[in-house]
This record gives structure tokens, C-alpha cells and sequence, in this order.
């Protein structure tokens, strides 16, 4: 595809990895599927997945110095989009099980169970996304595809008007609201699952690769 921004998608052993693949390749961009870090690095963006638990995932972006390449890649400005636990992941830690993992760190911030009548929260639910948000252009409104137990329940990163904030979205499960979704600058995340989310989810990942 001549043009087209070049994506990877960060292979470290969490699962779901081909739906992402095909997903960010029909909103149009070329993907590799790869834990070489110096593809990761030199790709246009890159995409961390995720699907499981915490620790586990944690573990596994470890083992392929994942967590390096994320915070080399936004030092330097370049692009990463975080997916359900792949946004977690990046976060202070994760508490699950009485298990408490550190994350990567590039929002203060804990992942933890979410409290609500019905736990997981598996399905569509709509975004309460702020205004300026790129993100969701042209997505007012619209529902995506939630699939978890745990999450980050209060966003406490402040900036006090020294940096620009983050753009925070926040989704209501039960009687309670959760980060769903986190633009800041070159870092984007997504609690719900964009490449589940039909023409929604389709028309957020090609928001993002315009942006790369």
C-alpha cells in the first residue's frame, strides 16, 4: 500500500493479536506483527494489546523490554496506542487477586476491580469523551465494546496547567464512572476494544492513523 503509515503491533504473548491486526490494516495502514524492538521503533505507530490479567501481561511486555520501547518511542514523541489491558498496563500498577504488579508508569493511576452490581462488564456501552477530543471525531454518541472486571477508577494525574492535561473519557458502569479512554499527546489508550467495535471502532483507529 504506497503511503500508507506503517504500524506495529506489539507481539509480547497477550491474545486477540490477529483481530487487532486486520482491524488496523482495513482502516488503512500496513501492519507488522512483531516484539523487534527496532521495528517498533521505527514504525509510524505502534499498538499494544492486551487481554487478560495484569500481572500476566505485565510480565510478558517485560520480557520483550515492551515497556522500554513505549517510553523511548514517547520521549520521542512517536506514537503508541494502548488497547483494554494494553492501556492498563500503562498505569502506576495493577492491583488483581491481592496481586500488586507495577506498570510502566506513564500515568500515575491504579487498575483495580471495578465495583458495580454486575462485574465483568462485557458489552456496548457509550463515552462520555471532553470537548476537543481527537479521539472521537465524529463519534458523538456512538457505543463500543467493553470486556473487563478491572479498571482505573479515578484519574489523578494533575498538571495544574504547567503541561497540557491528558483529554480524559470516562464510560458509567452501574453507579460508577471509569477511565474508558486517554489522549495525551503522542499516547492514546482505550479501555474498550476498538477492533470489536464495528464501524465505531473502525472509524477511531482511522482517526488515530491520521495522526501519525
Amino acid at each position: 500500500m504506497s503511503g500508507a503509515k506503517r504500524v506495529v503491533v506489539l507481539d509480547y504473548g497477550s491474545g486477540n493479536l490477529r483481530s487487532a491486526v486486520r482491524a488496523v490494516e482495513r482502516a488503512g495502514a500496513e501492519v507488522e506483527l512483531t516484539a523487534d524492538r527496532a521495528a517498533a521503533m521505527d514504525a509510524d505507530g505502534l499498538l499494544v494489546p492486551g487481554v487478560g490479567a495484569y500481572a500476566a501481561c505485565m510480565a510478558g511486555l517485560r520480557a520483550v523490554r515492551g515497556h522500554e520501547t513505549i517510553g523511548r518511542r514517547l520521549a520521542g514523541g512517536r506514537p503508541v496506542l494502548g488497547i483494554c489491558v494494553g492501556m492498563q498496563v500503562l498505569f502506576e500498577r495493577g492491583i488483581e487477586h491481592g496481586v500488586d504488579t507495577e506498570g510502566c508508569g506513564e500515568w500515575p493511576g491504579t487498575v483495580e476491580r471495578l465495583r458495580a452490581p454486575v462485574v465483568p462488564h462485557m458489552g456496548w456501552n457509550t463515552v462520555q469523551a471532553p470537548e476537543g477530543t481527537e479521539m472521537f471525531a465524529g463519534l458523538t454518541d456512538e457505543r463500543f465494546y467493553f470486556v473487563h472486571s478491572y479498571g482505573v477508577r479515578r484519574w489523578e494525574l494533575v498538571t495544574d496547567g504547567r503541561t497540557r492535561a491528558p483529554l480524559v473519557t470516562t464510560t458509567t458502569h452501574g453507579t460508577e464512572d471509569f477511565v474508558s479512554a486517554v489522549e495525551n499527546g503522542p499516547l492514546w489508550a482505550t479501555q474498550f476494544h476498538p477492533e470489536k467495535s464495528g464501524d465505531a471502532g473502525a472509524a477511531l483507529l482511522r482517526n488515530w492513523i491520521q495522526t501519525l
